[in-house]
């Protein structure tokens, strides 16, 4: 059963999309009247899915949507009046998972919610990527270096630099970056 919080930004009452929610056979875990206990409330309910109800979204709800989707990401739907496009882009970018506009049907909540849950997991799939290439990327400029460091003071060959790096990793039992981190702070140390 997917749990579901309910945000109400707009004034209008959340009944008829909790009903739907609920004949969708969700669980609605929660509502809050307002975006700022919205980090409060992830964190004791622990929901699937957060929905946010406005008419429009404010900056300061797009700004509790943010801090949320950077320190516990979540699938977030909103649900709006507005269709603009600066408002579409800056719901996305504060971390919207799915921007409905005027689509409050019930048969579409389910797999509305569905569709965000894939898309979030398949962006943070992505990014979980992205990150490992970054960190293999700043390892491998940090034995460039390394050996660069080696090749300059000891005159060794490239291949020279990179076999004393693989060697003391292998006595110290340790990554080769990390060895490479050491002699690098050491030439930093030495001037």
């Amino acid at each position: 059963m997917l749990k579901v919080l309910l945000v109400n930004d707009t004034p209008r009452h959340l009944g008829r999309l909790r009903d739907a929610l609920t004949a969708a056979g969700c669980l609605v875990v929660g509502e809050a009247d307002n975006a700022f206990i919205l980090a409060d409330q992830v964190a004791q309910l622990a929901p699937d899915v957060i929905i946010v109800d406005t008419e429009s979204p404010s900056r300061d709800t797009l700004e509790q949507v943010c801090v949320l989707s950077q320190s516990a990401p979540h699938p977030i739907v909103m649900f709006t009046d507005d269709g603009g496009n600066s408002s579409i882009r800056a719901a996305i970018q504060a971390g919207v998972t799915a921007y409905v506009v005027e689509g409050l049907a019930e048969a579409r909540i389910l797999p509305i919610l569905q569709v965000a849950q894939a898309r979030f997991e398949e962006e943070q799939r992505l990014r979980a990527q992205v990150s490992a290439a970054e960190a293999r990327l700043a390892e491998r400029k940090t034995i460039e270096r390394a050996k660069g460091i080696l090749m300059k003071s000891r005159g060794f060959s490239e291949a020279e630099a990179y076999n004393v790096l693989r060697s003391k990793a292998m006595q110290t039992n340790c990554k080769l970056a990390e060895v490479a981190q050491r002699i690098i702070d050491m030439a930093d140390l030495l001037g």
